[in-house]
Order: C-alpha cells, then sequence, then structure tokens
C-alpha cells in the first residue's frame, strides 16, 4: 500500500496528495526512473554527435579520411545529420502519437544503430555524409518521443527535474566523444582513430533497442486511445504501489482525463493549424520558437562544433591541448546543466532564464574583445582571457537553456498539441543549426572574429525578448501548466473537476491561491503577451 498523503505548499493541487517517502526506498520509484534514465539517454547520442565532430577535426587522421576538409566542405559534414532530422521532421508526431512513445523510441534508435553501423565502416566521404543523414533521420523520432514519455510519467515532484535533465544528459555523450577522441589521438596511422569514436556512439541506441519493449507507456497516450485501465494500472504500480484508488493516482487520472476531454472541446479536430487557432496557443508557439532558435543562436555553436577554429584564431593550435581543453569543457558543462537541473522547481524558470541571457551576453562580447586583441595586437593574456571566458559563457548557458528548453517546450503544450508543437520545436532547432553549421565555418574563414559581433547583437535582442514573453511556470502538474495560457480559471476548474471526480472530500485546489501574486503576476504576463 501507498504512504499517506503529505500536505505541500506547492503552487499544484497534487502537491498536497504526494507520498511522504524517500523514492530510492520505494523499489517501484526506482524502477521507475530507471526506465526514465534509459529514456534520457537519447539526448547522449546529440552531444556525442557534436563534440565527436569537433574531435575529428584535430585528429589528423579523421582529415586525412576526409580530404581535409573546409569551408563549405567542413559545413555540410557537421550540418548533414540536422538536414536527415528536418527530413524527418514531418513524420515524428504521427508516429508519436499513433504507435506510442515507447515505439516510436525503439524505431529512432534502430535506425540510430544502422547510421553508425555504416558510420564506422565508412570507407568514402559520401558513405559517412549519407551514414550521418540517417543518425539525425532517426534521432528525430527518438528525441521526440523520448522527452514527452519522460514528463509523462514521471513522479509529479520529480517531473521537472528529470525533464530538464533530459538535454542536461547532451553533456554526457559530449564528454564521451571529447575524452574517446583525446584518447585515440595518439592512434597514428590508422583509421581506427575516427572509427572508435563513431562505434561508441550507438551504446544507448543498443541499449534502447534491447530494453525498450518493457519500459511502460505514456498513461496519457493511453487514455487518449481509450485505454483507461491500463492507464490506472500504470500510474497506480509507478505512482502508489499498485494502489489504484489511492488519492495521487485518482486526482493524477481524473486530471488527464479531464484535461484531454478540455483539449477535445476546444478542438474537435486537431490538425497543425491548430498551434495557431487559440490566442493560448500563439502564446505558447511564440515562445517555443523563439526559444528553439535562441537555443542555437547564442554563439554556442561556434565552441560546439568549431571549436578548433575558435582556438586557432588565439594561438592555441597543438591538437593535444585542444583536445584537452575541449575534454575539460564538456564535463564542466554537464555539472552546470544538472545542478541547474536541480534548481528548476526552486528558482523558477524566468529567473534561469533571464541570469542565463544575461550571462551569456556579457561573456560573449568579452570573447569578442578578447579576439580582436588578439588578430589585431598579438596579445597572448588576451587570448588567454578568451578560454576563461568561453567557460564562463557556457556556466550562464547551461543555466537555462541546456535543461530548459525541452521541459520548458514540452510542459507547457497540452496533451493533444504535444507532439506536433514540440516536432515544430525541434524542426526550428534543426534549421537554425543547419544555418549555423554550414555558415559558421564561412564567416570565420571571411571575416575572422567581426563574425563574433552579429552574435553580439543577437544576444542582446534574446535578453529583450525572454523579459517581455517568458512566463512562469514552477510548482505545477503538466496538465494546470498546460492550461494557464488559456487562463487561471481553466487552470482551477482543471484541479476542481480533477478532485471532484477522484472523489476527494477537502478538494485540493485550495492550494492554487499559494503565492497568489506571483500567479496573477505570471497571467498578467501570458494575457499581456
Amino acid at each position: 500500500m501507498a504512504g499517506g498523503a503529505a500536505i505541500s505548499t506547492g503552487g499544484s493541487a497534487a502537491n498536497q496528495l504526494l507520498h511522504q517517502e524517500v523514492w530510492w526506498k520505494n523499489p517501484r520509484r526506482v524502477k521507475l526512473n530507471l526506465w526514465i534514465l534509459l529514456l534520457l539517454i537519447t539526448s547522449y547520442s546529440n552531444g556525442y554527435d557534436g563534440s565527436m565532430m569537433n574531435g575529428l577535426q584535430i585528429l589528423i587522421q579523421g582529415q586525412e579520411s576526409f580530404n581535409y576538409p573546409n569551408g563549405s566542405m567542413l559545413g555540410l559534414l557537421n550540418a548533414i545529420q540536422n538536414v536527415g532530422s528536418l527530413c524527418a521532421t514531418p513524420f515524428a508526431p504521427y508516429v508519436s502519437d499513433g504507435i506510442g512513445r515507447r515505439y516510436a523510441v525503439i524505431w529512432g534508435a534502430s535506425l540510430m544503430v544502422i547510421g553508425c553501423v555504416v558510420q564506422t565502416a565508412s570507407q568514402t566521404v559520401g558513405m559517412f555524409i549519407g551514414a550521418r543523414f540517417l543518425l539525425g533521420f532517426g534521432l528525430t523520432f527518438a528525441a521526440n518521443a523520448a522527452p514527452m514519455l519522460v514528463s509523462e510519467l514521471a513522479y509529479p515532484d520529480q517531473r521537472a527535474q528529470l525533464t530538464s535533465a533530459y538535454n542536461s544528459l547532451w553533456y554526457s555523450g559530449s564528454i564521451v566523444a571529447a575524452w574517446t577522441t583525446f584518447g585515440t589521438f595518439t592512434m597514428t596511422g590508422t583509421s581506427w582513430s575516427w572509427r572508435i569514436p563513431s562505434a561508441i556512439q550507438a551504446i544507448p541506441s543498443v541499449l534502447q533497442v534491447l530494453f525498450m519493449w518493457w519500459c511502460p507507456e505514456s498513461p496519457r497516450y493511453l487514455m487518449r486511445k481509450g485505454r483507461e485501465e491500463e492507464a490506472l494500472r500504470v500510474l497506480a504500480h509507478y505512482h502508489a504501489r499498485g494502489n489504484e484508488n489511492d488519492p495521487l493516482v485518482q486526482f493524477e487520472f481524473n486530471e488527464i482525463r479531464e484535461a484531454i476531454e478540455l483539449d477535445a472541446r476546444v478542438a474537435q479536430q486537431v490538425g497543425w493549424r491548430t498551434l495557431f487557432s487559440t490566442p493560448g496557443n500563439r502564446r505558447r508557439l511564440r515562445i517555443f520558437l523563439a526559444l528553439a532558435f535562441f537555443s542555437q543562436w547564442a554563439g554556442n555553436g561556434l565552441v560546439s562544433y568549431y571549436l578548433n577554429k575558435v582556438l586557432n584564431s588565439i594561438g592555441i593550435t597543438n591538437g593535444t591541448i585542444q583536445n584537452l581543453i575541449n575534454g575539460i569543457l564538456q564535463i564542466y558543462n554537464l555539472v552546470v546543466a544538472l545542478v541547474a537541473s536541480s534548481l528548476v522547481d526552486r528558482a523558477g524558470r524566468r529567473l534561469l532564464f533571464l541570469l542565463s541571457n544575461s550571462g551569456i551576453l556579457v561573456f560573449f562580447t568579452l570573447q569578442t574583445i578578447g579576439i580582436a586583441r588578439y588578430n589585431t595586437d598579438g596579445s597572448s593574456a588576451a587570448g588567454n582571457a578568451v578560454i576563461a571566458f568561453i567557460f564562463l559563457f557556457y556556466g550562464f548557458y547551461d543555466l537555462a537553456y541546456t535543461p530548459l528548453i525541452v521541459s520548458y517546450t514540452v510542459e507547457i503544450l497540452p496533451y493533444q498539441l504535444r507532439a506536433k508543437g514540440f516536432t515544430l520545436f525541434n524542426f526550428m532547432v534543426s534549421l537554425a543549426l543547419i544555418f549555423n553549421q554550414y555558415v559558421n565555418p564561412v564567416a570565420l574563414d571571411a571575416i575572422g572574429w567581426k563574425y563574433y559581433i552579429v552574435y553580439d547583437c543577437f544576444l542582446l535582442f534574446q535578453l529583450v525578448y525572454i523579459w517581455f514573453f517568458l512566463v512562469e511556470t514552477k510548482n505545477r502538474t503538466l496538465e494546470e501548466t498546460a492550461a494557464i495560457f488559456d487562463g487561471d480559471s481553466d487552470v482551477a476548474d482543471l484541479a476542481s473537476r480533477a478532485a471532484h471526480d477522484a472523489h476527494l472530500d477537502s478538494p485540493v485546489p485550495t492550494s492554487l491561491s499559494v503565492d497568489k501574486t506571483d500567479k496573477t503576476v505570471e497571467i498578467a504576463m501570458v494575457e499581456q503577451a
């Protein structure tokens, strides 16, 4: 049997029904979080790719195998994975909503395993490019479904942290790639110096193909398909030790059902146009598309894919030193991002985004000044300062953009639109990435450090945009967070109906009045937007 409900002062009605227990002492919660970990490593493959491509540009054997690529060819080698992602984008939401989140992850992971095999065995540049296209194509299906399944399965008080950890684990792959290429750097005279890193990229996808068959399906997907008994069993098994009559399970079950019914009444036929059909949906669209673009146009693309060019521009040309800096940077990024993931419900999304945008503006501007000084008067001190500014820049970037862009997008979208909206988010990320990866090396070759000024100006615009449009969503359930964009009364009504349907004697929506001043400000911001 589940433990008793605990009264909480959080903003969500469900918080009052959470169980007073340490999660790792509950075997079913441990099992649930292991399934979630299997989903979280989807992000590993994406992070691995950026760092691996950095490493391959530094490896002499990698450069020889690909005929010393530069300019547009270097841009194509980096961008082709995102071209593959872009091509899969129209199909991803239909797969996630049609066959379920679990099978969508398996399908995407299977394609990625094939892509990694072909990439590792590549004999020509064309074969390598084709393999990277297939990797990107498969990644879209897995990356569309995995974070949604995390958010829809997680225990309520862990949802925000776990969903935020999804994108933070981008750096787990980045770390493995950076240190793998650092290790294979000494393997001279053999193509295995770049084939080994290519093969290791497949590890998380292989694990998913082997074990995802037994992962629970999303209760929200099951209820949407009319399989309510299965949905109730999943919620009860993992959230209440199997007790289907537990107050928390009943509240979650009925809130999901009410939210799905509400969405169905608003839009009888949900399609792509639904994203533009109501003021609330247009507000969501304006925020998550901006975040998708901002996440790739914050200047991070220069270091993520072209670190060797950045370091060359400040006089650090030794391959071993470049790989060492790359490896240390990825470890630093992972630590900061995971710490930020743990703070999303305490500090709030809006504060983290404002701090992040302010910091990256300051330190990218200082990078620009340092690189300009080095290139104009050869100041070694300026070159060394740039390295410090890169680390400080990423420290602030990782406060919000690494942990929050995926989790925030998923939580502000109602279930009916979640797959399509998240697909549109990934489409915008891919567009921004393709442009960055193809244009950055060409622009750096053409105008050098002056290209940084473009990003300086755009970062100022980002900060202003975030200040005016980003809405706080902390301490709410997934359904309440999505409903906030349609008005505060909808949030209260949703919780009230769920409590009534669950036959709770003391309806918990009174907790919605907690932090009333903050919520009034949030709603006012949404309405003004």
